[in-house]
Parts: C-alpha cells; sequence; structure tokens
C-alpha cells in the first residue's frame, strides 16, 4: 500500500481526520469504474470525511474521490470546469445568489441537476427554500445551518481573565485586555479575500437589521441603499476595531491559515469567523475549548442579532458520467444518518432538522438563536448577482490599506448592486 493509501485510509479511522489529502481516492476497488468525484471546502474537510467514511460503509462497491480547496479556489474553478466538463461529479454551491458558484447563477447556465424529486427535498424548511430552490424547484442538498460569530479560544480567555463580551463597550475593553497580556482579541486573515467580509458581516446584522429586518426588500426596490443605512456604521465599527488593536498586527499580510495557527498557539484569544470553522480549530487544538457568540455592536444585548444560515451544500453536476453513484451520495447527504454526521463533526446545525441531533455547547448561542428566529441571512445570500461581494472584499481590502475611505467603499457598493441588479 502506498504511503498517500495509508494516510487516506487513516484519515477515515480518526474523528476529525486532518491527515486527508486533497485526491485521496476512498474505498481502494479498482475492478470497475464508478468512481464519484466530490470537490468540497476545505473548511468542511472534517465534515466530509465523516460522511464519506460512513457512506462506505453502506456502499463499499462505489469508490469516492474528493478533493478540497479555499473558498476563493473552489468559486473560480467550479463554474470553469463546469463550463469545460472536467467538474466534478459533485461540489460546493453556495446558497442564494451572491457568488459565482451560487445556486442561482449556476442554475441560469443549467449547471446543476434538479434535485426536486430525492427524498430530503420534502423535509427541505420553508424558510431554506429560498436560498437553495430557484422557481420552486431545488437544485441543491443544504446540509449545516451555520453562523458568523467570535469564536473565543475558553482556555485563552481564562489566561487574560476575560469573559465573552455582550456590548460594544464590552468588546472594545477586552481588546484592550488581550493587548495588556501580550495578545490580540482575533486574528484576522484579511489577506484571504473571503475573510474580509465576515467582520463586517458580523456586525452589520445588528446595525442594519436589529432596526431595519426588511432591508434586503428595500434595497430590491431602490428604496434603500448601503451609504444610508447602517453598513454605514458597521464600517467605522469594523475600522474602530482595527485602530483599537482587536486585530492581528497586519490583517492584510495575516492568511486564513495564520489566523487559525495564532488562536491554536494561543497569541490570539479567538476569531470571527463562519461556525465550520470550529472544526478545522478543534482538529488543530484539540484543547482549545471552544465557544461562539453573537459579536455586539451596540450597548444593548436586546438588539444583538447574528449572522445565520444554510452553510455548506452541494450539487450535482448535469453532465456527470456516473449519475446513478452520484444520485446515492447525494441522498445519503440528505438523509438523516448524514446529516447528523457532517454537522455532528463540523460543529454546525443541521440545515434539515430533526430531534435526534444533539447541538454541541460550542454552538448553543448558535441553536438558540436559530430558535428564538434572531438571526439573519448571509448578506450575500440575498444580493442580486457575485459582483456585489466582489467589490465587498475590494473595498474591505482598500479601507484597511488606506486606499478608500466609508464613503467611496460605500458608493463603490452601492454602483456595483444598482448595475447587477
Amino acid at each position: 500500500m502506498s504511503v498517500t493509501a495509508y494516510l487516506c485510509r487513516s484519515a477515515l479511522a480518526v474523528t476529525g481526520a486532518t491527515a486527508l489529502l486533497a485526491g485521496c481516492t476512498f474505498a481502494d476497488t479498482t475492478d470497475h469504474d464508478t468512481a464519484v468525484t466530490i470537490m468540497a471546502s476545505n473548511t468542511d474537510k472534517a465534515a466530509m470525511t465523516s460522511v464519506i467514511a460512513a457512506f462506505q460503509r453502506h456502499n463499499p462497491d462505489i469508490r469516492i474521490k474528493v478533493s478540497f480547496a479555499d473558498i476563493n479556489t473552489l468559486q473560480k474553478a467550479i463554474p470553469h470546469k463546469l463550463r469545460t466538463d472536467k467538474a466534478p461529479d459533485i461540489f460546493t454551491v453556495w446558497p442564494g445568489s451572491g457568488n459565482p458558484a451560487s445556486v442561482a447563477t449556476l442554475e441560469r447556465d443549467n449547471l446543476l441537476e434538479e434535485l426536486n424529486l430525492r427524498p430530503f427535498s420534502r423535509t427541505v424548511p420553508q424558510g431554506v427554500k429560498p436560498v437553495t430552490d430557484v422557481l420552486g424547484i431545488t437544485y441543491v442538498v443544504p446540509m449545516s445551518f451555520s453562523a458568523i460569530g467570535a469564536i473565543y479560544s475558553q482556555r485563552t480567555l481564562d489566561k487574560i481573565g476575560g469573559s465573552a463580551p455582550t456590548t460594544w463597550s464590552e468588546l472594545l475593553h477586552l481588546c484592550d485586555t488581550a493587548e495588556q497580556h501580550g495578545k490580540v482579541l482575533f486574528a484576522l486573515g484579511n489577506a484571504t479575500p473571503w475573510v474580509t467580509q465576515l467582520v463586517a458581516y458580523a456586525l452589520v446584522a445588528t446595525t442594519v437589521y436589529s432596526d431595519q429586518p426588511d432591508f434586503d426588500e428595500q434595497m430590491a426596490l431602490g428604496k434603500q441603499t448601503f451609504a444610508e443605512s447602517g453598513w454605514r456604521t458597521a464600517l467605522e465599527k469594523y475600522l474602530q476595531m482595527n485602530d483599537r488593536g482587536c486585530f492581528s498586527r497586519q490583517p492584510l499580510d495575516t492568511t486564513y491559515e495564520d489566523a487559525v495557527e495564532q488562536v491554536a498557539e494561543g497569541r490570539a484569544v479567538g476569531m470571527v469567523q463562519v461556525a465550520s470553522t470550529l472544526s478545522v480549530l478543534q482538529a488543530t487544538a484539540p484543547n482549545l475549548h471552544l465557544r461562539m457568540d453573537a459579536l455586539p455592536a451596540t450597548d444593548d444585548p436586546g438588539q444583538t442579532r447574528m449572522p445565520g444560515a444554510v452553510s455548506a451544500a452541494y450539487g450535482l453536476n448535469t453532465n456527470t458520467p456516473h449519475r446513478e453513484a452520484a444520485m446515492k451520495f447525494i441522498d445519503f447527504l440528505g438523509s438523516l444518518e448524514g446529516q447528523n454526521l457532517y454537522n455532528r463533526t463540523g460543529a454546525t446545525i443541521p440545515a434539515l432538522p430533526n430531534d435526534s441531533f444533539d447541538v454541541s455547547r460550542v454552538v448553543k448561542e448558535v441553536a438558540e438563536r436559530q430558535k428564538a428566529a434572531t438571526t439573519v441571512p448571509f448578506m450575500d445570500q440575498r444580493w442580486p448577482n457575485s459582483g456585489v461581494q466582489q467589490t465587498h472584499f475590494e473595498q474591505i481590502e482598500k479601507l484597511f490599506a488606506k486606499k478608500a475611505n466609508i464613503d467611496e467603499a460605500l458608493k463603490a457598493l452601492d454602483l456595483s448592486y444598482q448595475e447587477e441588479n
């Protein structure tokens, strides 16, 4: 057995395996030509590995070949591969319409197989369908309900004598406390473009949607703008946090991987990230004792909202040469076992709710906010097209590089929204 084969098999033998290599082939059989290929995000590696292992136990005759990539690569590579007939059979698809690999964008070009008749489609909640369906037809199997918030290492938090803040003032004070102990509160990897958006989203959930829950509808009708909304307040607070020393010393030179390392090593107390990063941190440093909380943006905890929505989802290539085997895997993803395994490993909540899932204490607040309806959709899921998200990435980078001011950033966002709408 080759070293690669050994590592791949070993990865299946441990919970949250991190030895999984891109391109590993599961079920080492060569006497048939059924090999389902999957392309997924690095942040979902542990979750997908767990599901594949269970699927293989049920279907030992189907080979699974999986590769993982970072989010920026996936959003570029998946649409390109689908258009050149070099795409995997199953791949990550983003809910809604906000980026090049989103449901609405790929469906518009007839690149996604209809999944309306699959068993799982009957269990998709009505509140989820707007970001998984197009014109009433389901095109992806949603896997996890995720959130964006402040992930803290409880161990490091205890070392600095701090506690998770529930108000804006407490948040800034905790930044000072972390600095006094030679740390930063949040590791921020803005050298990785998709990371740039997360702090803004976490703040906008409160500064915009707490008072104006219909903001997206008003934007679509042309009755609201980024510039004349709580987006301005959120960007001001984002930069205030940077000036206060809340983030890594040089965010634009810090990657996502660097940020994870800072938290794992205790140089940062935590990071503002999507819930799936919890599994990455847990696999990197199992003794961190993580927790995830909403990022406060005002001094009234009752106003605080948290971005929460379908996160991971998977689509099926319309031109897959392995339709029957690939559809079996899609069905397994949508099954009770698949949903629970995916989210148990990934520290998220099933997108298809069921009573048998035990919510991890790490994401207890996410589950409570889901039930209390104090979550709001990820902002880009409701934007008219992918151009707005890309503009957002660019403008945050310019703000941190001091190559633009907030007025210019908001004007660029409004222009992009109007052009894409």
